[in-house]
């Protein structure tokens, strides 16, 4: 038996280096090694992803946020957010205003226009929380809003958003919420299909052209009762076909206007070539 047993292993080992030297086989071990190691970095990195964020010191978290506004925010902003010739200081600005100022994409600034356009953003969540931690490390100021205080569909009320938000809102952003034009080609956006997150924000920052409403003014409980009456407005069906902007008798009147005004210049170039 010992003597069978010796005799599998010799067959064994003769047949292992057989094929160690095949021609094949230099290539086949380095591109499973390959394979292993890529499949470990893989692994490696998605897991902690998810939680990278909780998991990760305030002070790393300021330190990532300095070295992103060093390289995206610093040539407008200063090299210590102390604003330049072209862009404001951001020194106390809060959480919050970069929060919503990134989030929406408005900064950085696609160019040096009137207003900050909203568009998609170019820094994730991560890199966002990391640039407001930054901001807001340099002095207080309003911290930025997470999902467990926008409880507007508990405690908000949509018949009191509505009447706050037509009081304190349409003068700019129209009744409907649908935006409306400033002066000096600004304007007011829509607030439609804007997160209720950086809608809070707006209020509590006062972005651009928009005044600050504090806790003083419109109270946490109102603000997220005009939150609800917005995202109430924002789900409610158009019956009526076109929404014309949802600006009532103005962009109807200039329809009528321009299409009646077509026609009677038609009847008049028909007429007097009848007349020839």
């Amino acid at each position: 038996m010992r003597e069978l047993k010796k005799l599998d292993v010799n067959a064994g080992v003769k047949r292992l280096s057989r094929y160690r030297r095949h021609r094949y086989a230099a290539p086949a071990l380095l591109i499973t090694a390959l394979i292993s190691l890529g499949a470990t970095f893989q692994v490696a990195s998605a897991l902690p992803n998810s939680s990278r964020m909780e998991s990760t010191p305030k002070s790393t978290l300021i330190e990532e946020g300095a070295r992103i506004f060093a390289q995206g925010c610093s040539s407008c902003h200063g090299l210590n957010a102390e604003g330049a010739g072209i862009a404001p200081s951001l020194i106390g600005v809060g959480a919050a205003s970069v929060d919503f100022q990134v989030g929406t994409g408005r900064m950085p600034m696609a160019d040096m226009s009137q207003q900050a356009m909203r568009k998609d953003p170019i820094y994730n969540e991560e890199e966002t929380a990391a640039l407001a931690a930054y901001v807001a490390s340099l002095a207080p100021g309003p911290a930025a809003i997470n999902e467990a205080q926008l409880t507007y569909e508990r405690d908000g009320n949509t018949a009191e958003g509505g009447e706050l938000f037509r009081t304190n809102c349409a003068m700019c952003h129209n009744f409907a919420g649908q935006g409306g034009a400033l002066t000096q080609g600004k304007y007011a956006p829509t607030v439609m299909g804007v997160e209720a997150k950086h809608i809070y924000e707006a209020m509590i920052t006062g972005p651009q052209s928009m005044p600050v409403f504090s806790d003083k003014t419109i109270t946490p409980e109102e603000k997220l009762s005009i939150l609800k009456w917005i995202k109430s407005a924002e789900s409610e069906p158009n019956l009526g076909g076109a929404t014309l902007g949802r600006t009532g008798p103005v962009t109807e009147g200039l329809l009528v206007w321009t299409l009646g005004l077509g026609l009677l210049i038609g009847i008049a170039v028909w007429l007097t070539a009848k007349a020839r």
